[in-house]
């Protein structure tokens, strides 16, 4: 979440809340007496926070265990399948919002988002979304999160990975069904220009969600009109 009091948040302050929101979470077991819950995560965060390699991030941290053993230690520790992962991460973004939101209804805002990625799968080509060239690469990482905003703040209250064959509709789908299960009202969902699409408009009419979407115009510009001149 984001404050409007106060715009400036320093990277350790953002380091320290993230790392108590993933151990409140309880996603990671301790991996022995030196790769810790809290060592592991202030690694993986490091490595996400400066766009580096986990090696890289055990580099720069003398005392921390080698690369291998966070790896280990998350191969262990984390939920086997994407599913449950999905479901505890879901519940631990409950943890930090006021009762007070559940009363009201909100306008939800979705979005959706893809991360490069340059290596190959780690069990099945599934795990992988597949789109336009960007950055390189056509694969990515993929996701769709749902949140709401008020009074400066900005709650995540629901996110679903995006698995490699999935439209959007699918997507927006499990992010609305996770919504109706923790009983959020909704007014009016916002949505990015990635769900601009028939099946999505067609989606959304059927179970009579007022939206609102950019919507993106394509085909060439037409051509201007030359006056005809008198001579």
């Amino acid at each position: 979440m984001r404050s409007k009091a106060s715009h400036i948040i320093s990277a350790s302050e953002v380091h320290q809340w993230s790392l108590n929101w993933l151990l409140q979470a309880k996603l990671l077991k301790d991996h022995g007496w030196l790769c810790t819950a809290t060592v592991v995560w202030n690694v993986v965060l490091r490595a996400a926070a400066r766009s580096i390699s986990i090696c890289a991030a055990c580099r720069d941290l003398a005392d921390d265990p080698s690369d291998q053993a966070i790896r280990d230690a998350l191969a262990d520790g984390l939920p086997k399948t994407l599913t449950v992962l999905e479901r505890r991460l879901n519940n631990a973004l409950l943890c930090d919002i006021p009762r007070q939101l559940m009363r009201a209804s909100w306008e939800l805002a979705i979005d959706w988002h893809l991360t490069p990625y340059y290596g190959e799968p780690q069990k099945s080509r599934n795990e992988l979304y597949y789109g336009p060239p960007r950055q390189g690469t056509k694969k990515f990482h993929a996701y769709a999160s749902a949140c709401i905003v008020t009074r400066g703040y900005r709650y995540t209250v629901a996110l679903t990975y995006v698995r490699r064959h999935e439209s959007t509709v699918t997507a927006l789908k499990r992010l609305l069904a996770r919504i109706r299960e923790i009983k959020l009202k909704i007014k009016r969902v916002l949505l990015d220009r990635a769900f601009f699409n028939v099946s999505v408009v067609t989606f959304l009419k059927a179970e009579k969600l007022p939206f609102l979407m950019p919507v993106m115009f394509r085909g060439r510009k037409p051509k201007k009109i030359r006056k005809k001149s008198l001579h």
